[in-house]
Formats: C-alpha cells, structure tokens, sequence
C-alpha cells in the first residue's frame, strides 16, 4: 500500500525539446496557431460532411473519424507543450502521464486501423463498383467503424498495462515531448528488455500488417485504375485516392522512425514526434480539401450557409 500511494504522488518532467529561451514566446504562438488550425480544419470537415447530403457516403463517414482522431490526438498532447513555452514547467503526474500514453496509443492505433478501412473502402469502390452498395453499407460501415476504435482501446489498455506495472521512482525526466513508451520504460526501477521487445513486435505486427494490406489494396486498385480506357477516367479514379495514399504515408514514417528503432537515442526522435502529433494532424484537412472537389464544394456550400449569402 506504502509503494502505491508512493507511485500516485510521483511526477515526471517533460524535457521536450531543446531550444534557446528567447524562442518561448515565438514556439509558443506557432504551436497555438498550428493547434487552432489543426482543431479548426478537422471542424470543418465534420460540418461539411454533416451538413451535405451528398458526402453522406462510406469514404467522408470515415473521413469524419480521421478528423475526429486527428483533433483529438492532437489535443491529447499540443497543449501540454504550448503551455510549456510560457511556464517554462512540464511537470505532469503519474496518473496523468498514464493518461496520456493511453489516449496517445489508443487514438494512434485506432487511426493506423482507420487508414487500413479507409483503403478497403477504396478498394471496393474502384475494383468492385458494382457490388460495392452491397458490400459496403450502412451495417458494414458501423462495424468497420467499431471495430477500429474497439481494436485500438484493447492495443492501449495491453501496452499502458505492459508500461505501467513496472516499479517507477529512480528517474524523473522523461526525455521526450510527452509520455510515451520508449521514454517511460527508460525510467522504470526494472528490467525492461521483455517490454521493450513486446511493444516493438506488438507495434510492428500492427503497423506492418495494417501497411501490408494497404499496400495490397493499392496494388488492385492501380491494377484496376490502368484498365479504365478513358483519360479522364483514370484521372478521377487516382484523385479520389490520392488524398489517402499521402495521408497512409504521413503516418507511416515518423512510426516507422520512433517505434521499429529499437533503444534509439536520435535527438531526431523529438523533432519527428513534433511532426507527428502537431503537424500531421494539421495537414489531413488541408490534404483532403484541397484535393477534392466534392470536399470544396461542400465547404463553399457551408461557407454560404453560415453567411448567410445567397447561392447563385
């Protein structure tokens, strides 16, 4: 009972990354604006998704749950840095870095699913055309959708359990922008080595074989896309996933670069960190809008709506 209540009271300090003090102010407002944005952007697509009939299908339902994880992992971990630069303390207590190693996990692993649907999706609609009502309804869409968040909790609840059973207290900084796996076993008062090869083979199975499928998705439907005879055809079949595939690649490298380096020690580590909770969260939006027609149609629809301007 002592070393529990010993274990609630223990706190970690965020080391972040480092930088010269006279840049607090400067790092400050761009992570808020980014973090505004970021929050704004993925609003946005909600709203125009929600408020158009039109979007009212598989690939903007599961848009909407990007958005949604992009703005909440987002949320999970900018505020703690921003906040930083001004206080200049990244104190957090163990309960709340428990919190947030679950929640960052859950939503990443959740999102890396999400991609994998998200490329079936285009896979049936662009291979299978004629069956793809059928095979991609309303009840498949819901069970899909579960299924990722369900499968990203069980991922979490494993590797924040796995983290957080080990004895903490011989270390306080965790030397990273926020509690995560590699940085917090590094403070444990135990032999890590067996945690260590559990979530570098748990996150690699995932990661990879989500990859694998994605890839193989994109492999028929390239296939597919070649045999289209018209032009303009083939155009719009590779517009409508190209926004993915440059998403799918986002995501991947910086997990590719944090996670399958085994006790990596790259100062790089926080830099890619950065890119990864704060800036690709950003990009999704402006990636999906700029690209689709649909999607800016919807946003200029939405735009009148709000203002109130009538629709010539």
């Amino acid at each position: 009972m002592e070393s529990e209540n010993r274990t609630e009271r223990y706190q970690f300090v965020i080391v972040g990354f480092p930088y010269p003090l006279e840049l607090g102010a400067p790092l400050f407002l761009l992570f808020l604006l980014i973090y505004l944005m970021t929050v704004f952007g993925n609003l946005l697509i909600l709203l125009a998704v929600g408020f158009e009939p039109r979007l009212h299908r598989p690939m903007y339902w599961f848009l909407c749950h990007l958005s949604f994880l992009d703005m909440t992992v987002s949320s999970v971990i900018v505020p703690k840095v921003i906040a930083g630069f001004i206080t200049g303390g990244r104190v957090i207590s163990f309960g709340g870095c428990v919190t947030q190693l679950f929640f960052f996990h859950f939503l990443g692993c959740t999102e890396c699913f999400l991609y994998t649907v998200m490329a079936y999706d285009r896979f049936l609609a662009i291979c299978k055309p004629l069956r793809y009502g059928t095979l991609m309804n309303r009840k498949i869409c819901l069970c899909l959708a579960f299924g990722t968040w369900f499968g990203g909790s069980v991922h979490s609840m494993i590797q924040t359990g796995l983290t957080f059973h080990l004895p903490y207290g011989c270390g306080t900084r965790v030397g990273y922008i926020f509690c995560d796996i590699p940085a917090v076993l590094k403070l444990a008062c135990a032999d890590t080595s067996l945690n260590e090869m559990v979530t570098f083979v748990d996150i690699g199975f995932l990661a990879m074989t989500c990859f694998f499928l994605i890839l193989t998705s994109y492999v028929y439907i390239i296939s597919a896309i070649l045999r289209i005879r018209s032009a303009a055809g083939r155009r719009r079949a590779f517009s409508t996933c190209a926004a993915h595939i440059t998403v799918v690649v986002t995501y991947y490298v910086p997990l590719v670069f944090i996670y399958l380096r085994p006790a990596s020690q790259d100062p790089l580590d926080g830099v890619v960190a950065v890119f990864y909770t704060a800036v690709t969260p950003l990009l999704n939006p402006i990636i999906y809008t700029l690209r689709n027609k649909e999607m800016k149609h919807a946003l200029k629809k939405l735009w009148v709506r709000k203002t109130s301007v009538p629709v010539e």
